[in-house]
């Protein structure tokens, strides 16, 4: 492994910025599990109140306003958006069909899905510090999955591994994208989600403990932490901005054990930690600049 400088100041801010989107975004899987509505329901409101609160803010806050933010994104932005709102689908359904140990461990196998396709599509150079971890957090991933051959979770896990896809996928685009700010396109995922579901949806059928874990997940939740990732990619290669999002796989099965007690099982527990040392010991490896 070769020596740097360390990381730049442009690096800093793409951390900053994925690390406050990824422990904004740590409480969702908790508040997933906490609604009593059906899959597909989640699925439009947490799109549909995603998307107004992201279009207020670029309103408010985007310079030139909604309209002209919105038709700078072109063809790579309706893209984006798609690929994030077949990931938002994709997560519920793991969510529902398997343990959230389970779905978020299985999100880890995003970093080596996003170095493989940033390889392959930027030219970006991908270092032995880089792949090193996300070599361990594919046996992590391979741990678990494993272990649902034999807990009937096989659907949720392949879901998990599909919302995965489409992620890294999302990431790779958004970094060959990086003068532009995608923001809208994220917000347009959110219309995007709504509206594939909407046939099968039932609005107007929650409750109001139901209504008011969307409110708090639609209007706080998903429009920070989804607006912060998106920022990310504009100052960090795809596969270090996925392997942030690993911090959501250490802390959000600990959420759910605390206010749930939704059991873990052996074998998430050890998949779990290999995905843990494999984070940390990448996060210590960059800040002493070492690639």
């Amino acid at each position: 492994m070769g020596k740097s400088t360390g990381p730049s100041s442009d690096h800093l801010r793409g951390l900053a910025l994925t690390t406050a989107g990824v422990l904004v975004l740590t409480p969702d899987a908790l508040l997933l599990r906490l609604l009593s509505a059906d899959p597909w329901t989640i699925v439009f409101w947490r799109g549909l109140l995603m998307a107004v609160t992201l279009a207020a803010g670029i309103q408010a806050f985007g310079e030139g306003g909604l309209r002209s933010t919105a038709r700078s994104i072109g063809g790579a932005g309706l893209l984006i958006a798609i690929l994030w709102a077949g990931n938002a689908v994709l997560f519920v359904v793991a969510i529902t069909h398997t343990s959230i140990a389970n779905t978020l461990i299985i999100i880890a196998a995003v970093p080596m899905i996003a170095a493989i396709l940033s390889h392959l599509f930027l030219r970006e150079p991908v270092g032995a510090r880089t792949w090193a971890a996300i070599a361990a957090t594919l046996f992590g991933v391979a741990i678990v999955v494993w272990n649902g051959l034999g807990h009937g979770t096989l659907g949720g896990d392949l879901a998990a591994l599909a919302a995965a896809g489409f992620a890294a996928a999302t990431f790779v685009v958004l970094r060959r994208s990086r003068a532009v700010n995608m923001v809208p396109a994220t917000a347009l995922s959110g219309v995007i989600a709504a509206l594939s579901v909407a046939g099968v949806a039932t609005p107007f059928s929650i409750g109001i403990e139901d209504a008011l874990v969307l409110g708090l997940m639609g209007l706080v939740v998903l429009p920070v932490s989804f607006g912060l990732i998106t920022l990310g990619p504009r100052y960090l290669p795809a596969p270090e901005v996925s392997l942030l999002l690993l911090l959501e796989t250490v802390l959000g099965p600990v959420l759910v054990w605390l206010v749930l007690g939704e059991a873990v099982s052996t074998a998430t527990l050890v998949g779990g930690a290999v995905v843990i040392v494999a984070l940390a010991i990448h996060a210590i490896l960059l800040l002493r600049g070492i690639r």
